[in-house]
């Protein structure tokens, strides 16, 4: 039976212990557990190498510094030592079960991958604790965990050393390793030699082949091509479907709805939100939205047209459940909620330009050529509700052109009256998009083939 390995790592100390695979079946003890996590960097200043004297010290007044440092956060220590620190990761805590997807988003700078760092054991938590059950690869950067100098055959011999496998069970793997990462040419090239793209092919090849039970993955997939990063997905899901756990940090909203289970956000160093994917990110497109994004008071716009009467009030950007929102998930439906006032009653005809961020128009909605308002009464004081269902735009920033008036003729026009942001979501099911240089609308199409 196999054996699993432990790693435990608190502030003071690591332990290292081995259990039998009887204690570690147990399906709903968590693989990852994490309590209390806190990393502090110096700003300004590298932190200095610690030697075993100092690790052996550390362990003996380990109780008394974090005492001090709880004092210092609490503002009892003195200001100038807790100004020339930032924590990166403060108080975290989460487990992840066995087979678990676990995704991690956030904005630039809130911890991501200082967590995957620590989880990986490149970096030494602050305070806190980490116990992880099985044996763990990572994928953090370009970079990491090869020998510049040995060859792709070498490299990946010793990453599975390291990872405690057998030289046989790395043989086993060998060929399947070098046909994923498409390098059969170059395996006894040393890697220094290798383009990005080949160096992250074989690195991504060699943690998710050499049969980790867990898996960390960072951004660094963003270097492949479309291709790559889509078979890497893949390879992503088939480790999770064999009971393995994978933790995959990334700014790819749609990738992340795709593989993930379940997801956690970031926020400052700390845990925002954790749970169904979906309602984390809205979170965390909510985080990137400035306080009144979505809406704007139309009465002294500056995008007004010179000479038109303001009629317009205010502008309201809401989602498909009927929230203001400025981020629009592509797919979702979107609502301009348009508010005015006008000196007699009117029918009012409302059209809306959506245009990118280069001020390229892509469509238009205007109930001019639908009529759809035309029986309605006459009202001097209304809001106008124009629904798009699918709102099928590649992910990036758009403005709204308004044109309110009446019948063959306009009342008030208002250039650039409201940006937002379209956010990407898994509309094909593999976790990929077009990109916006193919163009600004997704369409949606079936593929076939015959025989000629």
């Amino acid at each position: 039976m196999r054996r699993w390995t432990s790693v435990a790592w608190n502030a003071n100390s690591r332990i290292l212990f081995e259990g039998d695979g009887a204690a570690a079946a147990r399906v709903m003890d968590p693989i990852i557990k994490v309590e209390k996590l806190g990393k502090r960097y110096a700003i300004g200043r590298r932190e200095p190498y610690r030697t075993m004297r100092d690790s052996l010290t550390g362990a003996v007044t380990g109780p008394l510094r974090k005492l001090r440092a709880r004092l210092s956060r609490n503002g009892g220590g003195a200001p100038a030592a807790a100004a020339s620190h930032i924590w990166a990761l403060e108080d975290v805590s989460f487990e992840v079960a066995p087979g678990e997807v676990l995704g991690v988003i956030g904005r630039n700078g809130a911890g991501k991958s200082t967590l995957l760092k620590v989880l990986s054991r490149i970096t030494e938590p602050t305070t806190g604790r980490v116990e992880l059950y099985g044996r763990v690869a990572s994928l953090l950067e370009i970079g990491t965990g090869f020998h510049q100098e040995l060859t792709g055959r070498e490299n990946v011999y010793l990453s599975g050393a390291i990872m405690g496998m057998r030289r046989g069970e790395i043989a086993c793997k060998f060929d399947e390793i070098i046909a994923f990462a498409e390098i059969e040419d170059f395996v006894d090239t040393p890697v220094k030699r290798y383009s990005s793209g080949m160096y992250v092919r074989l690195a991504f090849a060699v943690a998710a082949h050499l049969e980790p039970e867990i898996l960390l993955v960072d951004e660094v997939l963003a270097v492949g091509d479309i291709a790559f990063q889509k078979k890497c997905l893949g390879k992503m899901g088939e480790v999770a479907r064999f009971g393995r756990t994978v933790l995959f940090v990334s700014h790819n909203m749609a990738a992340i709805e795709s593989l993930c289970t379940r997801c956690l956000r970031l926020s400052g160093g700390r845990l925002a939100a954790a749970g169904d994917p979906l309602a984390v990110m809205s979170g965390y497109v909510a985080e990137g939205a400035a306080p009144g994004d979505g809406s704007a008071a139309l009465q002294r716009h500056p995008g007004r047209r010179p000479g038109d009467t303001p009629a317009m009030t205010r502008i309201e950007l809401r989602d498909g459940s009927g929230t203001q929102t400025g981020a629009i998930r592509i797919g979702d439906a979107m609502e301009i909620r348009v508010a005015y006032r006008t000196p007699r009653p009117v029918r009012p005809v409302l059209g809306s330009v959506i245009k990118t961020s280069y001020g390229a128009a892509v469509f238009c909605v205007s109930d001019r050529f639908c009529g759809q308002l035309a029986e309605c009464a006459p009202r001097a004081e209304a809001i106008v509700v124009c629904r798009v269902e699918r709102l099928m735009l590649i992910p990036g920033n758009y403005s709204i052109d308004l044109w309110l008036g009446e019948t063959g003729a306009d009342l008030d026009v208002i250039y650039d009256a409201v940006t937002f942001e379209v956010v990407p979501a898994d509309l094909t099911g593999t976790g990929r998009l077009p990109p916006s240089t193919f163009g600004a609308i997704f369409c949606e199409a079936r593929w076939s083939i015959y025989d000629a």
